[in-house]
């Protein structure tokens, strides 16, 4: 790669990664608050447990219109490029987290007040749903063919980043103020503050050139009109592999971000900073070895990388919760960030193997359907089902079993894939294999 091109794809990545970084923090920030806030200010109940389900249930809306997202986001996307829908999943999912930091509670509108957070939370599903697919493709489409898991994983750093940047803004506030004060009026704070980071992620994105593949697609007049219609009818087998392969990623990464913000508090009655702080340092260990995992399955294959984080979390899902049970503060920390380790062996090649199980005709909606849909399935009930285990057992040893449960099925998909490494993103030709090989 020239010292040109290497400058251009950095342009892309930091383009991509900043983009993506913004978004997440959007998300993650509503996570954070409905185990935090939410409950009590939206969703008032006598019993604690009641209140965050409920306000998990309005966090579940949010993966409902993920998948619609990724198939108008993608359609689009594969019509007239990539970069426009990058622009637009940013101001959608700034604009209605901007709007969360001044909405009133039940206490002031009543039942408006969900009502409205609610909706609000499907637009930022909405958004994100166009988001990921886009910047993980952008990138991996700029790249060259032997370094895409290195280059691709980039953008996927937006998910600690975002964790990371939330859960700091979150830290901090509770440092500084009073659990009163908090739920009162600082909890708006952080909200308000994404349309600052808008801004900045907009100013940086529309520099970014569109995507060099899909240009000589389109001059090639090798686009298709109704991209949905070819990824269901000619690629629904890495549609499935898709969905499968996110499944143990997925909900391992929201049991260990977000239903550990429930359990250290109502589980072991330790203050929110132990989750808070917990989460944040893992999440800073995980942004760093993100590119790590991805820079790894270039040279040994996507699918070995990504086998060894779903095994491995398979078996650390039980370690977690034990060394949380000590209710040593280091131990907590360990624990998560082991646990985001074994996350990034998955996610960090994860962004180059999707993008290369379709052609680039139907590649943006193909990345998005296949996994926004996985969303609903696995990250949109993960802390939902985590919570309901919990409360019925009184116990974590089913949580555990549950991830396991999709460790497996993701070991399946893993199994049945074909091995992507240093393939072209330029063949317009979806090659199925003969016979699959484990």
């Amino acid at each position: 790669m020239t010292t040109q091109n290497r400058g251009s794809i950095a342009k892309v990545v930091s383009a991509s990664l900043i983009g993506t970084t913004i978004e997440w923090y959007d998300f993650f920030l509503y996570t954070s608050a409905a185990a935090l806030v939410f409950g009590k200010l939206f969703f008032p109940t006598n019993d604690p447990l009641t209140g965050t389900l409920l306000a998990f249930l309005t966090y579940a809306v949010g993966f409902l219109a993920r998948p619609v997202g990724g198939l108008v986001f993608g359609h689009f996307g594969d019509r007239v490029g990539r970069k426009k829908l990058l622009v637009l999943s940013l101001l959608l999912m700034g604009g209605s987290t901007c709007a969360m930091g001044i909405l009133p509670t039940y206490a002031s509108v009543g039942v408006l007040a969900p009502i409205l957070l609610t909706l609000l939370r499907l637009v930022q599903g909405f958004a994100l749903g166009g988001e990921w697919g886009g910047a993980v493709l952008i990138v991996s489409e700029h790249g060259d063919d032997k370094r895409r898991g290195f280059w691709a994983s980039w953008p996927q750093c937006g998910a600690p980043g975002g964790n990371l940047l939330a859960t700091a803004v979150l830290a901090v506030l509770a440092a500084t103020q009073s659990d009163e004060a908090f739920l009162s009026w600082g909890w708006r704070i952080p909200f308000l503050l994404s349309g600052v980071l808008v801004v900045i992620g907009l100013w940086i994105r529309l520099a970014v050139s569109e995507s060099p593949v899909f240009l000589a697609a389109q001059k090639n007049n090798t686009t298709t009109h109704a991209p949905v219609v070819e990824v269901f009818r000619k690629s629904w087998r890495a549609v499935l592999i898709t969905i499968g392969s996110r499944m143990a990623e997925n909900v391992s990464y929201y049991v260990i971000t977000a239903f550990i913000l429930v359990y250290v508090t109502t589980g072991l009655s330790l203050p929110k900073s132990a989750g808070l702080n917990a989460v944040l340092i893992g999440s800073a260990v995980h942004f760093v070895t993100i590119p790590l995992w991805g820079k790894l399955s270039d040279r040994i294959g996507r699918r070995p990388v990504y086998l060894f984080g779903a095994i491995g979390m398979a078996v650390w899902s039980f370690a977690f919760f034990a060394m949380l049970d000590t209710k040593n503060s280091g131990v907590i920390i360990l624990a998560a960030t082991v646990g985001l380790v074994l996350h990034g062996a998955m996610y960090g090649p994860q962004a180059a193997f999707f993008s290369e199980q379709f052609p680039t005709r139907v590649r943006y909606t193909g990345l998005s359907v296949g996994g926004q849909l996985s969303s609903i399935a696995a990250g949109a009930v993960a802390p939902l089902i985590a919570v309901a285990l919990f409360k019925e057992f009184g116990s974590t040893i089913p949580v555990s079993l549950y991830v396991v449960a999709m460790c497996a099925l993701t070991v399946i998909a893993l199994l049945a894939a074909r091995e992507t490494k240093g393939e072209s993103l330029h063949s317009e030709v979806l090659t199925e294999p003969a016979h699959v090989s484990a």
